[in-house]
């Protein structure tokens, strides 16, 4: 397995290379107005968001490689791990209201060094062995990743428009540039990981230690430069506040509750009355609560055969990344498919992944090497999933609304994930406490039964909206399409 895995990053790093330079060749460059790359006082606006965003992301990154080894590194069983991540992604769920709404309660950036706070502490419970610490910990955890997905966007679009004056039509350029960079800091994250834990033999740990100077680096650039940056936006508020400085915070706070709830309602009206948008929400909680169970099980099942995990992680990134290349290319001018076939695509593939792993993962009868195959196909069709559902959503969801829609699409995605995970610590317990390897076998033929449900759901919303202009690529209609 570690040749296999030094193999692996390899092809799919030379893959990622030659996706990215065809890419390039066949897909024009995306229209932006001329004036994003002429303006210096926007380039500069970008570059110093990039710093403390990019470094927050980095962080987060570091602790996906080594995370259960940690815990199986304390000596804690199968079953208890699994109650973690349950903690975890509940914490998400209980903390993404309070996310939403407490960038205008708190302040824009106080959340963001909040974040910086929360993740650091967080990953400094890592360091302990009781487990009472480690649940405070996941805790933190699921506060600190609800605030790195609102926080940081918040601050960076409130500047943006309010600071600056810049046009909104610029931001999307802004945060593509992040996407770009997310993907590379993924890969090189799982690089530095195994680096510190496997290399220097610093042990599980280690990454997690080196995400607490990232973070402060990160508290830094927000404490410092975004702070000069904040007092354009701050004098610009007040000024145009008819009650003057000293009123106009107070009242944001007062109504930041009523936007937030209004926001859920509307979504909730939106997501019961329009029936794209309800199929369009069933096949994310299946696909992505499969993901989250997917990162659970991952590590018990290639660990045992002595693979260099951060390297594995890379590998997973790295397919990833391909996946997303790939759709960049498909919907080319040159291919021309529709984000639907490729939304279907990417449920077969992830069907085909765990059928694999049914078989791969037997009792008394694994086979690693498979497993890790499996695992890789899931990931490259994670990556031709993201990009698809989110030009769908963008299509089918009303703009105003998309935000509280997004809320109530997270309910069910986490609920199902949950549940996934405390079925499987139930079958573990149900063994006297030991560890199940046809728990794990008989929780992938239940994601392997959620794909073909995503997948019917995606026929379901193409069928429906058969001529629906919405639901395609212009430049790309033809009669009957999807």
């Amino acid at each position: 397995m570690l040749v296999t895995a030094y193999l692996a990053i390899l092809v799919l790093l030379a893959l990622c290379v030659g996706l990215e330079l065809a890419a390039r060749r066949l897909t024009p460059p995306q229209p932006t107005p001329s004036a994003v790359g002429t303006n210096p006082a926007f380039r500069c606006f970008q570059a110093l968001f990039l710093r403390g965003y990019l470094l927050a992301l980095w962080a987060d990154w570091l602790q996906g490689p080594y995370l259960y080894k940690l815990y199986r590194h304390y000596s804690f069983l199968e079953s208890q791990i699994a109650i973690l991540y349950v903690i975890g992604l509940a914490s998400c769920v209980l903390f993404a209201p309070v996310a939403g709404w407490l960038p205008q309660v708190l302040g824009r950036r106080q959340t963001c060094l909040l974040f910086c706070v929360a993740y650091s502490a967080c990953c400094l419970t890592k360091l302990s062995r009781d487990y009472f610490v480690l649940i405070v910990g996941r805790m933190l955890g699921g506060l600190s990743t609800s605030l790195l997905s609102t926080a940081f966007e918040a601050w960076y679009v409130h500047q943006h428009v309010n600071a600056h004056d810049f046009p909104k039509e610029w931001i999307p350029n802004t945060f593509t540039k992040a996407a770009s960079w997310n993907h590379g800091l993924a890969v090189g994250a799982g690089l530095v990981a195994n680096m510190l834990a496997e290399w220097l033999h610093l042990g599980p740990v280690a990454p997690f230690l080196l995400a607490v100077p990232c973070l402060g680096a990160c508290g830094w650039v927000v404490l410092t430069d975004w702070g000069m940056e904040e007092k354009g936006g701050l004098e610009r508020d007040n000024k145009t506040s008819l009650l003057g400085p000293s009123a106009s915070v107070p009242l944001a706070r007062a109504s930041a509750r009523a936007r937030f709830w209004r926001s859920c309602q509307e979504g909730l009206r939106c997501l019961l009355s329009d029936r794209r948008v309800m199929l369009l929400g069933g096949v994310q909680a299946l696909f992505e609560s499969v993901l989250y169970i997917f990162v659970f099980l991952w590590t018990p099942v290639l660990d045992p055969h002595g693979p260099p995990l951060g390297i594995v992680f890379s590998c997973l990134m790295a397919a990833s990344m391909a996946g997303s290349l790939l759709y960049r290319l498909a919907t080319s001018t040159r291919y021309r498919l529709q984000p639907g076939h490729l939304l279907c695509f990417s449920m077969l593939l992830a069907f085909f992944s765990f059928f694999m792993l049914i078989f791969s993962t037997a009792p008394g009868q694994p086979r690693p090497r498979e497993s890790l195959l499996a695992f890789l196909l899931l990931e490259l069709a994670s990556g031709l999933y993201f990009p698809a559902v989110s030009f769908l959503q963008g299509r089918v969801i009303p703009e105003e609304k998309r935000a509280g829609v997004l809320a109530w699409f997270r309910l069910p995605l986490h609920l199902l994930a949950c549940l996934g995970l405390l079925a499987l610590h139930g079958e573990v317990s149900g063994t006297g406490g030991g560890e199940s390897g046809s728990g794990t076998r008989n929780m992938f033929g239940g994601c392997a039964v959620m794909m073909l449900a995503a997948l019917l759901a995606v026929v379901s919303l193409f069928t429906l909206g058969r001529n629906d202009v919405d639901l395609r690529l212009e430049g790309h209609k033809g009669e009957g399409e999807i």
